[in-house]
């Protein structure tokens, strides 16, 4: 029997990349994925993987586990629109730790030798003066991060309650070939493409002088798989992701380099965190992580990707749950 395993938010960067990484390099696992194609796309999906289309708040998702022995599971799928979730807080609950809840159930009843789940630095809130470090005790200030940490402390129970081996990983500000960039929403570096590819002047909210630490897609891949092969990696929180951290103004400068000059507008600013500086040396220890791709490579690579990509329909939310506090950017 072939060994399997499941990757949920297949067709979005982390899952489609990682699924792209394993038929590469792990040709004894038959990787399935699971993928509503809600925020990612079905191009994105290696040809390869089973593909269950699904919704994991709402759809059959136990009939996937029952007709296949998955080894290990990483759980990907989510709606990561930091910024916008106080304004969508039922669907972000319910497609962040609702979701999850579900996945974590079938992991228990298929005795799934691990479950690898991304949580999100937003836990962290503002961190210990703008430093992220996973002995840190969260303190999120969205209903993102809420929901995230919430998922977070339910895989913890159910490793204590029900024996599930778990690790779970808090990425940095990934970004890379096969990110969606037709979403206004979320992803920074994908959101100026867009602007740019479309003669629209790239936008910064606020002064521009929030850090971030971006971590290119393909120095993670690797690190991924051994979140859940490897044994030191078990019952582990780890960050993972880029070392070098950028002030987004910085940031919007490397890649005016490589799209040869940008206009740059400052809209309004956001309740959001100034300053994400995540510690790195327990991925390195634990997961073998290297940095290795510059920000100013990486979104090279990333640019002559979107450059060749068809036109898409920008997603844009027909109505929120609320509209009191809402930016004006984001108004209707």
């Amino acid at each position: 029997m072939s060994k399997k395993v499941l990757i949920t938010g297949v067709a979005g960067l982390l899952g489609s990349r990682l699924a792209d990484w394993i038929i590469e390099n792990k040709p004894e696992y038959q990787v399935v994925g699971i993928d509503d194609l809600s925020g990612g796309y079905k191009e994105n999906i290696n040809p390869k993987v089973e593909f269950w289309q699904m919704n994991l708040v709402e759809h059959p998702i136990e009939n996937c586990f029952e007709v296949n022995k998955f080894d290990y599971v990483f759980h990907f799928a989510a709606y990561a629109a930091e910024g916008l979730s106080p304004f969508i807080r039922c669907f972000n609950y319910d497609n962040n730790l609702k979701a999850t809840a579900r996945i974590v159930n079938e992991c228990i009843k298929h005795d799934v030798k691990r479950l690898v789940f991304t949580s999100t630095l937003a836990v962290y809130g503002h961190g210990n003066g703008g430093i992220f470090d996973e002995t840190q005790v969260p303190k999120p200030i969205d209903p993102y991060g809420v929901a995230k940490y919430a998922c977070e402390m339910d895989i913890q129970i159910a490793g204590e309650q029900h024996g599930l081996d778990w690790t779970i990983i808090r990425p940095h500000n990934v970004y890379g070939i096969k990110q969606n960039v037709w979403d206004k929403y979320r992803n920074v570096l994908g959101i100026w493409m867009y602007q740019h590819l479309n003669n629209l002047p790239v936008t910064i909210f606020g002064d521009g002088e929030q850090t971030r630490a971006f971590s290119y897609i393909d120095d993670s891949l690797e690190p991924l798989w051994n979140a859940a092969v490897v044994p030191g990696a078990s019952k582990e929180i780890i960050n993972l992701g880029g070392i070098e951290e950028y002030s987004i103004k910085e940031a919007s400068e490397v890649l005016a380099e490589v799209l040869g000059g940008i206009e740059v507008t400052h809209l309004e600013g956001r309740h959001e965190v100034k300053h994400s500086i995540p510690t790195f040396q327990k991925s390195i220890d634990i997961l073998g992580f290297e940095h290795k791709t510059s920000l100013k490579d990486g979104l090279t690579a990333m640019w002559n990707w979107v450059k060749v990509q068809p036109m898409k329909d920008r997603f844009i939310w027909d109505k929120y749950e609320i509209d009191k506090g809402i930016y004006s950017f984001w108004k209707k």
